[in-house]
């Protein structure tokens, strides 16, 4: 039985976890997916990624019943099994296109670390998010602490991680965490017409920024300020810098073909 697919729609890669009976848990499928979907971005058609679910609920992190499994691996074993979560981490925030999460019913630990992982959030007004961890007395992986370092206050995210208690999308929405909130069954939608805003746009130049907000999270102001003095200089002389400026000049739409 899957438990993810990939969906091809043309200027878009659709994932979708269909891992509905344990409410959308981490699973070798839904990595397959993943990585598929950052591997087939780099086509020049490709201009989004897209995560999504069936069932309700966008991810629950790791199945605890494999976890159980894993309490008798050595601990170099599990760091391999985490490592998997982590190159799929690494793959979305190295992704040459924007990813959108599409949210319905919430994200929790892994679920949530994957979500934040993604360029932009598009969320059920009835979901939640839960660093549930805690609960069952472990600690997060997947770089949710660094996630929610860059995205929300500390004493929330200190709430979030110690107590585990959900956050409304209403609530991370107000924090700047989420993007956009849709009525329950309509976050798959919105991120698609967020997919279509950005399908009018400069593919290019839109691969650039997410590079380089992404590194300003972790860079010092001068190490940026030369990052972004370099990228300038090359867009400039860039056939999409061309037709942009000449397109605001003459006051038309510009044709990014």
């Amino acid at each position: 039985m899957m438990r993810a697919r990939l969906d091809d729609r043309g200027d878009r890669l659709v994932v979708v976890n269909m891992n509905a009976a344990r409410r959308g848990a981490l699973s070798p499928d839904l990595y397959d997916a993943i990585t598929g979907a950052v591997e087939q971005a780099a086509q020049p058609r490709v201009r989004a990624v897209i995560l999504t679910s069936e069932g309700g609920f966008f991810c629950a992190g790791g199945d605890l019943n494999v976890l159980i499994d894993r309490q008798s691996m050595g601990e170099d074993e599990r760091r391999a099994q985490i490592e998997k979560l982590h190159e799929r981490i690494r793959a979305i925030r190295a992704c040459p296109v924007p990813v959108i999460a599409a949210v319905e019913g919430g994200a929790a630990g892994a679920g949530l670390s994957i979500a934040l992982a993604c360029d932009l959030i598009v969320a059920a007004e009835d979901a939640q998010f839960t660093a549930a961890y805690v609960k069952a007395g472990l600690v997060p992986d997947g770089g949710l602490t660094a996630a929610l370092a860059r995205s929300l206050p500390r004493p929330l995210a200190m709430e979030m991680c110690l107590l585990g208690r959900p956050v409304s999308a209403e609530r991370m929405a107000a924090l700047g965490a989420v993007n956009m909130l849709t009525a329950p069954g309509g976050a798959e939608a919105a991120a698609m017409e967020l997919a279509d805003a950005l399908a009018e746009g400069p593919r290019r130049t839109q691969g650039a920024i997410r590079a380089m907000v992404a590194a300003a999270y972790d860079s010092a102001e001068a190490e940026q300020l030369n990052r972004e003095r370099d990228a300038m200089a090359r867009a400039t002389g860039s056939a999409e810098a061309a037709e942009g400026i000449a397109a605001f000049l003459e006051k038309r739409k510009p044709d990014w073909s």
